[in-house]
This record gives structure tokens, sequence and C-alpha cells, in this order.
């Protein structure tokens, strides 16, 4: 098990997250093109019922999306997004007991859902749309800073590095230190890697097997791999048979210390977690 060097308590608006153990962050798309589960949880019954069953299969976290993130994935405008997240966090802030996390770079998005009760802003651009910064430091709460470059649309447009471990690493700090000077305090940030944005299978292969390196940023990692092109590339499997390539790399993800993963299978990534807790408990 990796030894990890950050504070364990995250204050998420009304709840707090013991990072001392993994989390299991449940993925609620509420659009019609993601790259999974696209159009299958649009309207606010058909979310919350899948929240709800994320819940009872042990998510503690639940991450709302109105914009698909895939590649080649086209923007939305602030009003559609925010038609689309805004009475799903509502409706899950008032029926469940969850951390709610918005998977949104829009600025209006990041205001509105911590006014209806969000816990955390989940940015895969990091906070670098114009207004993004201020809302989230205005908003209180967490964030969790994701590297990419590009947009969606172009971000697998023959991505290079010379040491992809340690330019996300250094992009990351840059963008710590940008929150900082910003008023986000160090202890609200969370850092995500960005598997799958911007980045080749043998990038994020090679990421994924030097990850404890980022821990010299002493802050929590959040992983999201759940059936993504990586897993299909190597494994030569559709994104419906993905599941024991994204287990396969779940329980890698928490030998390296990620302390949430952010999953679409959420009752079997959980037997994952509980099982590797045991071992590492036992006396």
């Amino acid at each position: 098990m990796t030894e990890m060097f950050h504070p364990t308590r995250l204050p998420c608006g009304s709840r707090v997250l013991d990072l001392s153990r993994p989390h299991v962050m449940g993925i609620l798309n509420v659009t019609p093109d993601s790259f999974s589960d696209g159009g299958q949880h649009i309207g606010v019954d058909a979310a919350l019922r899948h929240a709800e069953a994320m819940v009872a299969a042990g998510a503690t976290l639940i991450d709302v999306g109105g914009e698909s993130t895939r590649p080649g994935a086209h923007v939305v405008s602030p009003i559609e997004e925010l038609e689309r997240v805004a009475p799903v966090v509502e409706a899950i802030a008032r029926e469940l007991d969850v951390v709610i996390s918005v998977d949104t770079s829009t600025p209006s998005v990041i205001r509105e859902s911590a006014r209806l009760g969000a816990g955390l802003i989940n940015d895969v651009r990091s906070l670098s749309r114009d207004g993004a910064l201020d809302a989230a430091a205005d908003s209180g709460l967490p964030v969790c800073l994701m590297h990419m470059r590009g947009e969606p649309g172009n971000m697998q447009d023959d991505p290079r590095y010379d040491d992809v471990t340690a330019e996300v690493l250094s992009f990351l700090r840059e963008r710590m230190q940008v929150c900082v000077a910003a008023g986000i305090p160090v202890e609200r940030i969370v850092l995500d890697p960005g598997f799958g944005f911007a980045k080749s299978l043998s990038h994020n292969l090679n990421l994924f097997k030097h990850m404890e390196h980022l821990h010299v940023l002493e802050r929590p990692l959040l992983v999201g791999v759940s059936r993504k092109s990586m897993i299909g590339q190597v494994l030569e499997r559709d994104v419906a048979h993905r599941l024991y390539g994204s287990l396969g790399l779940a329980a890698l993800a928490v030998a390296k210390g990620a302390c949430i993963l952010r999953v679409h299978d959420v009752a079997e990534t959980v037997d994952v977690v509980r099982m590797i807790a045991a071992v590492q408990t036992a006396e």
C-alpha cells in the first residue's frame, strides 16, 4: 500500500468525507452523449432512481454531469447544462444522504449547484474557464482539479509528452498554486491525473504505473478509469464489456493510494474496496 501525505478529513458542504479509507463515487451523467451511459438517466426521476441505486450499493459520492467530456464531445451552453444539472442536484440533496459532486467547468453551474446542496466541484478543466475560479472560491466547496490539454473536442489530436508523469505533476502543482492565489485553501483541493484526457494508451499506462509520484503534492487523488478506452485497447473489449478491466485498475489505484474511485459499476467496485480493506486491517 502506497503511503499518503494528506489530511484525512475533507469537508464537503454539510457533510465530511473521511479519507482515511477509499470512497466510491458513482457516475451520474444527465447527458445524451456520454461515452458509456449517455441518455440513460435524463430527467429528474430517472436520475434520482439511479442515484438511489448507487447509494444503496455503497457510493458515498454521486458525480452529476451535464456536459459530456468524452473525446470529440461538443461544448454545451451554460443554460442547457444548468437546466440538466440543477434539478438533479436539488432532488438528490433533498432525498439522499450522500456527497453530491458536480462535474462542471461552468461558473453559473458551480454557483447554483453549491446553492442547491452540492458538496464538491469536479472540473476537468481545472477551473480555467473565465469566472470559474471565483465561482469555486465563493462556493466554499472543495474542488477536484484534473489534468487535461486542450478541450474534449481536440484533446486526443496527437498528444505528446517527454515525461507524462512529471508533466502531469507540474500541471497540477501550477493549478493548485493558481487556486490558492484565488482564495481556495489547499486543504480544499483534490487532484485527478486525468486518465484518458489528452493521453495515448502508452501515456495512460505509464502514468498509472507511476501514479504514486503524485503524492508529493500531498493532496488526495481521485482516479477515474471506469470503462475507458485504455481498457478497451488493452483487452480488446467494447465499452459494455470492460467491467473486469475496470475493477483491476480500481484495485491497483487503491494500492497506489487513490482516495476516490469514480466509477459506473458501484456495487462491484465497493466489493473490491471492501476486500482490500479487510486484508489491510487484518491482525
